[in-house]
């Protein structure tokens, strides 16, 4: 048996007792699936080291890090992590063949952490008519949660349509009446959000003035943010991904404009998003988090942050640990190790699946206090609260309490 972290040792024994109980057969013998021996775990994982979103490539490198050290320090019951990452340049076709050559030629026991909502769509019912588990999806797309139509897909972000709906929320709340314009992702991603803020203002979505729409494969929107402006909205919401939601900032800055705005969780990184937009530009702006700010002072004793900056310091010394995309591929890699190690020594993709849904009130040491994972049989979704933060003087600030993505709609 392996040590983990201090930090990390509670949580998954907590993790231990919380998960479903599994019967004491199962772990009376080992059981294998393709991908499982008595001494390896293969897990597969696709992420864009390069292209258009590359920014989130240091998920992958995050989720490296973690299994590295678990493996410095005995494994997971006695087995190393053989953790496959392919780049797919956030390209669906590339990421259907990376993941055939996962399933068929590396022959992993379970994909974890793809990273992306179209790259995902892409191999969904591949990996389910190969009952392969597609676990903790890098991606908040509300499809993911279908247990009934896909049993061997599971998402970890909280879902795109639930914070569309918290935003909603807010503005109803603190901004009635205002005239709001949203500037949107022409994909699944972003459709997901467009669908949640509307689901949210209900009969108030009147007062969306403009849906802008902007393709992935575009050099720059400053185009689209210029024609928004003509509309004169009070509210600009942005629903994009890292190097888009940076030249919105950029441009409504450059503009000498100053409405309110709100941005995807998604693109609310320090490090990738406000520091290239400017942190000028970038004051006031609004939105949700689910996880600590690595550059937020208020953490500095936490021991959540010490066991996250240690394992930076060790494995990946040359990254911005203000980049919040590692503290989602920290807390994701951590969560896939407290199902493996309550799989036992039934490493089966049935009994994967199994624990990845048998999930009670699991704490992580990267989620904000009080923000826990669940899943159930009937529910595949993780997470499902967030709390509302503002960009202030070069970091973001919570404010308001955890809200459940439990608001009607």
């Amino acid at each position: 048996m392996f040590a983990l972290p201090r930090l990390t040792v509670a949580t998954v024994a907590a993790a231990t007792l919380a998960l479903a109980a599994t019967s004491n057969s199962a772990f009376a013998q080992k059981k294998y699936d393709a991908g499982a021996t008595d001494t390896e775990i293969k897990i597969g994982n696709i992420v864009p080291y390069s292209g258009p979103a590359s920014a989130y490539g240091v998920v992958g490198k995050a989720m490296g890090a973690v299994f590295q050290r678990v493996n410095d320090q005995g494994g997971i019951n006695g087995r190393k992590i053989n953790f496959i990452s392919y780049d797919d340049a956030y390209s669906p076709p590339k990421t259907v063949e990376q993941a055939r050559k996962l399933v068929e030629s590396d022959e992993v026991l379970l994909t974890f952490g793809v990273l992306g909502t179209p790259s995902n769509s892409a191999i969904q019912k591949y990996l389910n008519a190969k009952k392969v588990p597609q676990l903790f999806l890098a991606t908040g797309a509300t499809k993911w949660n279908d247990p009934k139509h896909f049993p061997w897909t599971m998402g970890w972000l909280p879902s795109y349509q639930s914070e569309g709906k918290i935003y909603a929320k807010y503005l109803m709340k603190d901004h009635p009446g205002k005239k709001i314009a949203i500037l949107y992702q022409n994909d699944d991603f972003g459709k997901d959000y467009l669908k949640g803020i509307k689901e949210g203002l209900g009969d108030k979505a009147s007062s969306i003035v403009v849906e802008e729409s902007y393709e992935l494969s575009e050099p720059t929107i400053d185009t689209h943010i210029v024609k928004m402006k003509a509309l004169n909205p009070d509210v600009m919401v942005y629903f994009t991904t890292p190097k888009f939601g940076a030249q919105a900032l950029k441009k409504v800055g450059e503009l000498g404009w100053k409405p309110v705005q709100i941005i995807a969780n998604v693109s609310a990184s320090t490090a990738s998003v406000m520091k290239p937009a400017g942190f000028e530009n970038a004051q006031g702006v609004i939105s949700a988090a689910y996880a600590k700010d690595a550059s937020d002072p208020q953490w500095k004793d936490d021991a959540g942050l010490k066991d996250f900056d240690s394992l930076l310091a060790k494995y990946l010394p040359e990254v911005n640990r203000t980049d919040s995309s590692l503290m989602t591929g920290y807390n994701m890699a951590l969560t896939m190790v407290a199902v493996l190690k309550n799989a036992g020594d039934d490493l089966t993709r049935a009994n994967i699946m199994k624990q990845a849904a048998s999930i009670k009130d699991l704490e992580i040491p990267g989620l904000l206090p009080g923000i826990k994972i669940s899943t159930s049989p009937t529910d595949f979704a993780p997470i499902s609260q967030l709390q509302m933060m503002r960009f202030d003087n070069g970091r973001w600030q919570l404010f308001g309490d955890i809200i459940s993505d439990d608001i009607g709609g």
